[in-house]
């Protein structure tokens, strides 16, 4: 062990971990429970090495000095990653597909993934619009407010191990095996990854540059916060919500109370509440 490692303290306080609670949720809107303060603790413990910081109040100020975003940047990556897959919550993918035969786009058809992670959900969106629409235009965003999860999205190569979502005639016709040292791996095919833009993206704070949706997923990040920066997040949504559009989010999450702006048409499912619903 060299003699960095050897003089970090790898416990955090009570203290340095409210400092983070704070910090992550000002920036985020993700509420850390105290039953995370281990997965911090491990999750940082590898910068403070790197920095040669002895405690996690010195890296919470070096982080906060204003002077280090991208390390700031980094803090964020480390405790925001989320787990996601491939066609996750299949109906989501079922209702798209019917939605795409009832109404045929008449311009270019675009979805955006606004917590996309490391872009499963991007991808499935985009094998569906690819099967459905044909040659008719269409257009994917993902966006994410971590930029280690971006990358892996744009280099759209992930384990065999998590393609068990996968249709097999997707799988053959979308995705390409790992050969040599990328064995055990499949790569997106470039057509499809071309069709698929990711961008960094914080739901805290409006977007104005990025056009009409004709759909939106939101799915399984709500979960982490409470109802206030909820409806924050749905408000700085919904403007890029064309007027037919739907607003998708996680089996486990429900805008009930948060919006007068949506109307429910099938659980986890909703449309603008004057617009012609399917």
């Amino acid at each position: 062990m060299n003699d960095i490692a050897a003089t970090v303290n790898t416990s955090i306080t009570e203290g340095e971990f409210s400092q983070f609670q704070k910090l992550i949720f000002d920036i985020t809107g993700i509420g850390l429970s105290s039953a995370k303060k281990v997965l911090v603790a491990g999750r940082l413990l590898k910068r403070l090495r790197a920095l040669g910081h002895d405690t996690y109040g010195q890296y919470f100020h070096y982080v906060t000095s204003g002077r280090n975003e991208t390390e700031r940047q980094t803090m964020v990556d480390l405790l925001t990653t989320n787990e996601t897959f491939f066609f996750r919550e299949p109906k989501h993918f079922e209702f798209l597909a019917e939605l795409l035969r009832s109404r045929r786009p008449k311009g270019t058809f675009r979805v955006w993934s606004a917590a996309s992670s490391s872009g499963e959900e991007a991808y499935t969106i985009a094998m569906v619009l690819a099967e459905t629409l044909a040659q008719a235009p269409w257009e994917v965003v993902g966006s994410d407010v971590s930029t280690q999860v971006l990358a892996k999205a744009r280099r759209g190569q992930y384990s065999m191990e998590r393609i068990d979502g996968i249709p097999q005639h997707l799988l053959k016709k979308y995705c390409l095996k790992g050969i040599d040292e990328n064995a055990g791996s499949l790569l997106i095919n470039g057509e499809l990854r071309a069709r698929v833009q990711f961008l960094q993206s914080n739901l805290l704070g409006p977007r104005n540059d990025l056009g009409r949706f004709d759909v939106i997923f939101l799915r399984n990040v709500m979960i982490y916060f409470d109802n206030e920066i909820k409806r924050k997040v749905i408000a700085n949504l919904l403007p890029s919500l064309s007027p037919d559009g739907y607003f998708i989010v996680g089996h486990s999450e429900s805008l009930n109370g948060l919006t007068e702006a949506l109307t429910s048409v099938r659980p986890t499912i909703y449309c603008r509440t004057q617009s012609r619903c399917l």
